[in-house]
């Protein structure tokens, strides 16, 4: 453990945990049992994008957020902060600043959704192919990759690192360069199973591998608060500052789906499945592909393009009242795949996948029941997919996301898979940088992190006499998308 985890303080110790997201940057400072203590918010600038798919971001405004938000976080505690062990930064996976000598960005951060280096990219992933083949990839984690490129032809000689956004915020926590973690690194191009960046690849573009940060696993320290950072935030001098992992891992871990076998269905616009296993999964399809656990086991996942957004059409003072004539109408009377965009990426690939009906509904009820049982049928395949790919699936499915808020919703989906859903409280990125932070300092290792801090929510079982009918319409919805050439037996 750190020197600050044996820092004796007056109030028991704490630890807070950073999300800079797109369009805010949250904290939550956590004591050793997951009791929140004190939380912060502070507002950035939204990213500039343009129809040329540029996306751009002053990475400036990224330290007064931080800073803000820690200090308002702070003065909240009982201790003014003095509790506060160890800190960690989550943010967004793929974006990119150019720094020169100095650390100071030199522009804006080229962000997650900026398309302009697409070019190099398919370069990148024919050059690596040997390389991503290993990893089990189709595809492989060249999405920022190609904006680092883009960085060394805009600045030149003038450019001194390329860094991902906890790199920035952590050397203004520690007052010096910090190393990244594997998770932030991935789509940058780093190997995490031969631990290496991908040198191959980069030389092909002549870039250097000295532009590129060292790269070391989460939870481990990168530095400790400096005087500085200590006075402009109100964390103490000498709090240990630990790496995070990007916000979709740090998300899944506040759920505590954190050893192998241990799945967590995200419901939100679109529905993510995530999970963790022994050993790094192999799929020849490129839907699913794995970050690397802190422990050294593996994260797979993969993001399906329906979900949450099925209902974007209902007004949110509706959905109280069409899931509860949901609930009481029981199985929809007819099958729908509930996808409003071109093509599926998860559980299946296919470019050609739209969205359809077998059958009329009878009624309002009937449509938004459908709706929701059409979204379980998805998350089941995504669940059977895991399953032929060799990892095994334990225990109840923990979920989070804005649609496991719907209890009949989350009923439904505990039907369908015929398994308990475990809906948690805070599945949060902030509260998962938190459990990144307590590990080594107030607890051993992630898992013992999870199992003392996180907090199980309500424990939703199938309903056992709607089973038969969703089972019939589940195979109905396999048999259509087979039909239509989507979905086969491999």
């Amino acid at each position: 453990m750190s020197s600050a985890s044996r820092r004796t303080t007056p109030h028991p110790p704490a630890v807070i945990g950073i999300d800079v997201a797109t369009a805010s940057v949250r904290t939550v400072c956590v004591d050793g049992r997951g009791n929140v203590l004190a939380e912060a918010r502070g507002e950035l600038p939204p990213p500039v994008r343009t129809a040329a798919g540029t996306s751009e971001q002053d990475a400036r405004t990224w330290w007064p957020a931080v800073r803000s938000a820690l200090r308002r976080t702070t003065a909240a505690l009982p201790g003014g902060g003095r509790e506060v062990i160890a800190v960690a930064v989550s943010a967004t996976s793929g974006t990119i600043v150019p720094t020169g000598a100095d650390g100071v960005p030199l522009g804006p951060a080229l962000m997650y959704d900026d398309r302009r280096a697409a070019d190099v990219n398919a370069e990148a992933q024919r050059v690596g192919s040997a390389r991503w083949d290993a990893l089990g990839l189709s595809v492989g984690p060249t999405a920022a990759l190609g904006r680092a490129v883009l960085c060394l032809r805009t600045y030149g000689s003038g450019l001194r690192r390329v860094l991902h956004t906890p790199e920035i915020v952590g050397r203004e926590l520690t007052g010096h360069p910090v190393a990244t973690d594997w998770s932030h690194a991935l789509k940058s191009g780093y190997d995490a199973r031969a631990a290496e960046w991908a040198h191959e690849v980069f030389a092909a573009f002549d870039f250097p591998l000295e532009l590129l940060p060292t790269v070391r696993a989460p939870a481990t320290e990168a530095g400790v608060v400096g005087p500085d950072a200590a006075e402009a935030t109100g964390l103490p001098e000498g709090c240990s500052v630990r790496l995070g992992m990007t916000d979709g891992c740090a998300g899944q871990i506040a759920t505590g789906a954190v050893e192998p076998g241990r799945f967590v269905g995200v419901l939100g616009t679109t529905y993510v499945l995530k999970g963790v296993s022994a050993d790094l999964v192999r799929d020849a399809t490129g839907a699913f592909y794995s970050h690397r656990h802190p422990d050294g086991w593996w994260l797979p996942g993969g993001a399906s393009n329906t979900g949450g957004e099925c209902l974007a059409d209902v007004a949110p003072a509706r959905l109280a009242a069409l899931d509860a004539a949901a609930a009481a109408r029981g199985p929809a009377s007819y099958v729908r795949y509930p996808l409003r965009r071109d093509g599926e990426r998860f559980p299946f690939v296919a470019g050609a996948a739209r969205g359809f009906e077998l059958g009329r509904p009878r009624d309002e009820a009937d449509v938004h029941r459908a709706a929701l049982e059409g979204v379980a049928f998805v998350e089941r395949l995504a669940l059977d997919r895991v399953e032929r790919l060799g990892v095994p699936v334990l225990g109840p499915l923990h979920t989070a996301g804005g649609g496991s808020r719907s209890t009949v919703w989350t009923r439904i989906r505990a039907t369908v898979l015929d398994r308990p859903v475990r809906v948690v409280e805070r599945a949060e990125t902030a509260f998962g940088a938190a459990l990144l932070a307590a590990t080594g300092t107030l607890h051993e290792d992630l898992a013992a992190s999870a199992a003392a801090m996180v907090r199980g929510g309500a424990l939703v079982e199938p309903v056992l006499e709607e089973r038969p009918a969703l089972e019939d319409a589940h195979g109905r919805f396999v048999v259509a998308l087979r039909e239509r050439g989507w979905l086969d037996d491999d």
